[in-house]
């Protein structure tokens, strides 16, 4: 059978209220007797009703990440920062995919499912910087990721997707190269990571006193690989040339570089590559992927942090947080120095697939 409460409380020698008390990680209890209950707990095995206790706290002990597509391998990725951090800190998560769709967007942050969870970890996509005052009718407390909604009313852990790009595109043009091509571009958008990337691209080239050159954006609509072999494809049909690759995600660059690689073009002599998002795959495609490591780790730690603190202070809103994190660039083989002194005048003609 298994084990209960009261066998807890007889084998620690203290009330049932202690057991009690220890398991909801009230304060007033002797560290002594804290450590003899979970001592107990932990040598016959007892799990806590935990429907029980969230009815008793008003808590359930899971959080929601609500993010735009899981077969993206960076929210993947972010998925398993986030659910190591909060169960650093004794939570679950719950992990729903919006699909780029606004309605379902809505109802995952406004629906009867947000009963279910103590707080949302949001990556807007299809909400906008205009949709800020959404944020204000949901009930359950929030914390934004992602580069769609400035200046919101709650906390936002984001990265620096301008710096970012820009560190990327200075180490292409360090090396020489002037016809670097900005991979992923979204015409139109300015609030986004694409709009904010291409703003990256573009800083750097000024700084470089290198003139920017429209036809050097190449637009891609969805970041998968699929997206960017096509994309890529496409683009050495127009026998534009360029040197290298700033792409806007790893995904894409992953993509073109196959494409590349089949139309003859070697990486990094003749193109070389730089992603962003430092995927885990990027370490072992050939060649490797040099990447920007936009501090994903530290996203999860910092957005789930926020998250506990605005739970515990629902009673007593908190002013809104912005939180930058942290990048490096890791330079891999796919940008190493080896290329010629000047940049091609053409390219190989491309292999359709």
């Amino acid at each position: 059978m298994a084990a209960t409460m009261h066998d807890v409380a007889r084998i620690a020698g203290v009330s049932i209220k202690t057991v009690s008390n220890v398991i909801n990680d009230f304060p007033h209890v002797r560290a002594e007797t804290r450590a003899r209950v979970r001592k107990a707990i932990e040598e016959l095995e007892y799990l806590p009703n935990l429907s029980a206790r969230g009815l008793r706290s008003g808590r359930t002990g899971v959080i929601s990440l609500i993010v735009p597509d899981i077969r993206n391998a960076y929210f993947s990725e972010l998925a398993d920062a986030v659910m190591w951090a909060a169960e650093a800190r004794g939570l679950s998560v719950i992990i729903e995919q919006a699909g780029y769709d606004r309605n379902r967007e809505l109802l995952l942050l406004r629906g009867p499912r947000t009963q279910l969870v103590d707080g949302i970890l949001y990556s807007a996509l299809a909400l906008g910087e205009e949709d800020a005052g959404v944020l204000d009718s949901v009930n359950t407390p929030v914390v934004l990721l992602g580069e769609r909604i400035f200046n919101g009313p709650t906390d936002h852990v984001t990265m620096q997707n301008v710096e970012g790009v820009q560190a990327a595109t200075e180490h292409l043009l360090g090396q020489g190269r002037r016809r670097v091509l900005a991979f992923g571009s979204h015409p139109g958008e300015e609030i986004g990571s694409a709009g904010l990337r291409l703003v990256g691209y573009k800083r750097a080239l000024a700084n470089a006193g290198v003139e920017f050159d429209e036809t050097l954006v190449c637009p891609v609509e969805l970041w998968l690989r699929a997206d960017g072999a096509k994309a890529m494809r496409d683009y050495l049909a127009r026998n534009i040339p360029f040197d290298g690759v700033v792409a806007f995600n790893d995904l894409l660059a992953l993509g073109a570089m196959r494409v590349m690689q089949e139309a003859g073009i070697r990486i990094p002599h003749d193109v070389a590559v730089v992603g962003f998002d430092n995927i885990d795959e990027t370490k072992y495609t050939l060649p490797s992927l040099s990447s920007i490591d936009p501090g994903r780790e530290e996203i999860a730690e910092v957005a789930v942090e926020y998250l506990i603190e605005r739970i515990a202070s629902a009673d007593t809103p908190l002013p809104p947080r912005e939180h930058l994190t942290a990048f490096r660039l890791i330079e891999r083989e796919s940008s190493a120095p080896n290329r010629p002194a000047t940049a091609p005048e053409s390219l190989p003609s491309p292999v359709l697939l």
